[in-house]
């Protein structure tokens, strides 16, 4: 009776513990690769967006020699566009050269604002081109807002570049990882920048230590 009960109550040899924990390592192994599988197709889409749009302004120039969102004569060339009307001194600021209007601008009147509704007009890109729709500004694989706006206006300090494209709500790992895949890995110099989401217009850019791997940023190409 009573080896029958020191067998019943015998607990897990090593063997099943090792095998246990092979299991459980494994499982790991497989969370975090897909995480990292998870955030390279991010990093690759991101830089898609950033390699895309300056393909999106040559495109564009070649068919009607203006620049999308800029364009004056935007409603002889597409149908169904809109005129940029922003003011600009006197008048219009279309037609002067700049794409002007911030980056992240829900102004359905700045430039900046209807470049994505001229691309997407003339088959560049896709998306919708109802300028008063919830869906027409782009975002990127994170939710976060994808803009572009003239560097003449001088969003961040010393970037270089004629125009400004950036996209919001980036992970700072991601964010170091996009600048080592498309730049040159430090986010104060080439032509990408990493900067806060609050970020004052005119600042410079945060130094690699200042990133945190879990906070989002909004990262800057100048193209």
């Amino acid at each position: 009776m009573q080896n029958k009960l020191q067998s019943a109550q015998r607990g897990f040899t090593l063997v099943e513990i090792a095998i246990v924990l092979v299991i459980i390592g494994l499982l790991i192994g497989g969370v975090l690769k897909g995480q990292e599988l998870i955030n390279s197709a991010k990093v690759k889409n991101y830089a898609a967006d950033f390699r895309n749009i300056p393909l999106f302004i040559y495109g564009y120039q070649d068919k009607f020699r203006a620049i999308p969102g800029d364009d004056a004569g935007v409603t002889q060339h597409i149908s169904g566009s809109t005129l940029a009307s922003t003011g600009c001194g006197t008048g219009s600021c279309a037609g002067n050269g700049q794409l002007d209007g911030d980056w992240d601008s829900s102004t359905i009147t700045d430039e900046s604002y209807l470049f994505w509704q001229h691309i997407r007009l003339a088959g560049l890109a896709g998306g919708s081109t109802d300028i008063t729709s919830t869906e027409y500004r782009p975002r990127n694989a994170d939710g976060g807002f994808l803009g572009i706006e003239s560097a003449s206006s001088a969003y961040i300090d010393n970037l270089p570049g004629a125009y400004v494209i950036c996209s919001s709500n980036i992970a700072g790992k991601l964010a170091r990882q996009l600048d080592i895949t498309i730049d040159d890995g430090n986010p104060q110099s080439g032509s990408l920048r990493i900067v806060n989401g609050d970020h004052t217009r005119g600042d410079g850019a945060l130094s690699a230590g200042n990133i945190v791997e879990s906070t989002p940023y909004t990262v800057c190409v100048g193209v």
